[in-house]
């Protein structure tokens, strides 16, 4: 009877112990709730002073602390001062400490040690944020969320609010087009680019916006969401007259907000308030780009309007998205510009270095080398950067094109009637289910 007792102990804890090595590899959320988060939560706790002191995240002491421990304490020397915990909190992916630095420090100090105490805490990763002055929290993520990507139940949202990846830290990434007007997508072949448009579009199908799609390699990738898009351009002629008619549109737009007295869009009443237009852009290269030397006036009108829109454009509720494997000066005349003016930039796998650079350089230099480092064997990972030099690791959702498309039709009652787009609104073709086939089989009796 003890021998059986034995064995099933023993096959009990193997059992236990089978399922905890499924649990941290298809299901590492779970994994980190039970046991990661403790043994972290613990193991921070406990070597937190110790820990800042080797990192050199410490201060020397003040006049009065070193007072109180000579004569009150009876200590010779008074310990080094770490950043004060304010809160500690645990995640569904990771651990949140909120610190308080003590004069002396700068968040620049904590985020330069983050590696080192990645390693001392044994998390996956460890990023500093600022909250305010004299406070920043430290953002422990246990494990890769951007192996499996997942997106928690909730999301942020808002009037101009799209979630569309996953952030290294496990929030999400989202783009709020309020804040950010203009963007800039960049990456090779088959890095997913595609894909984060596809979440883009999934996300603004569901908002009363107005989506202009410019496709000019003859629609291949935006024809499948024709029934939510209130304008498309499938070449570049198309695409000239409909940025010219977009730059007529926004100039009635400025006098409607001189008559009222305002200087934003959304100061406006819902009653006269025009809608938001979002204008999708798939490959910008190929509007800069010309094959014969009539065609570089063209070129120049289209380079100009594009120009003006990112200048002016925010203020009346029209926003720019532009995708394209690489956006530099060898473009041509406009194309730094322009590139200037889209303060939000996401970087996907690159064939070289200087495409990197086009994207990151110039707002957030320490993350070009993130973006030139980005492994083949995962799509759809990209270092997004803003104009504040933060920048950060994300990492789209995989979406089908068939999903994207099933969520423009869903939403096509959306699609708002703009009589200045009429011209180039797409026609959604169907086939009636009357039509007979053209070809007649044969009777399997002859």
């Amino acid at each position: 009877m003890s021998d059986l007792a034995t064995i099933l102990e023993a096959s009990g804890a193997l059992a236990g112990a089978g399922g905890l090595g499924y649990a941290k590899v298809r299901a590492p959320r779970l994994y980190w709730s039970v046991v990661g988060l403790p043994v972290t939560w613990g193991r921070f706790t406990f070597t937190y002073r110790s820990t800042m002191d080797v990192c050199g995240l410490t201060v020397r002491p003040s006049a009065l602390r070193a007072f109180l421990a000579r004569n009150i304490a009876r200590r010779p020397d008074a310990q080094p001062v770490p950043p004060k915990v304010r809160a500690v909190r645990g995640t569904s992916t990771g651990l949140r400490v909120r610190l308080r630095l003590p004069a002396g420090l700068e968040p620049m100090d904590v985020a330069a040690a983050s590696e080192r105490l990645r390693h001392a805490w044994g998390v996956h990763s460890v990023r500093v944020v600022e909250i305010k002055p004299g406070v920043v929290e430290l953002r422990m993520t246990g494990y890769d969320v951007l192996r499996r990507v997942r997106m928690p139940r909730r999301v942020p949202s808002g009037p101009m609010v799209v979630p569309v990846a996953l952030r290294d830290d496990g929030t999400v990434f989202v783009r709020d087009y309020r804040r950010v007007p203009h963007a800039l997508t960049l990456g090779a072949n088959q890095s997913g680019k595609s894909m984060y448009q596809r979440n883009l579009i999934k996300g603004l199908a569901k908002l009363p916006v107005g989506l202009i799609g410019i496709d000019c390699k003859r629609g291949v990738e935006h024809s499948a969401y024709i029934p939510r898009l209130s304008a498309l351009a499938i070449t570049p002629a198309e695409a000239l007259q409909l940025l010219e008619v977009l730059v007529r549109e926004m100039e009635l737009r400025f006098d409607l907000l001189s008559e009222h007295g305002v200087s934003d869009l959304w100061e406006l009443s819902e009653k006269v308030r025009p809608v938001p237009l979002v204008v999708l852009v798939d490959e910008v290269a190929e509007l800069f780009l010309v094959a014969a030397k009539r065609d570089e006036e063209r070129r120049d009108r289209m380079v100009t309007n594009m120009v003006r829109l990112a200048q002016l454009a925010r203020a009346v509720g029209i926003y720019l998205e532009f995708c394209g494997q690489r956006f530099g000066s060898e473009l041509g005349k406009g194309a730094t510009m322009l590139r200037a003016q889209l303060t939000g930039r996401v970087v996907h796998r690159v064939n070289d270095k200087q495409t990197a650079e086009m994207g990151l350089g110039d707002i957030a230099p320490e993350a070009v080398p993130a973006a030139a480092t980005i492994p083949p064997d995962r799509p759809g990972v990209a270092v997004a950067g803003d104009s504040s030099g933060g920048w950060s690791r994300i990492r789209t959702p995989e979406t089908t094109r068939a999903e994207a498309a099933s969520a423009c039709e869903k939403y096509a009652h959306l699609t708002p009637e703009l009589p200045f787009l009429a011209p180039f609104r797409p026609v959604v073709e169907s086939i009636p289910d009357d039509v007979s086939s053209l070809v007649t089989p044969d009777s399997a009796t002859d």
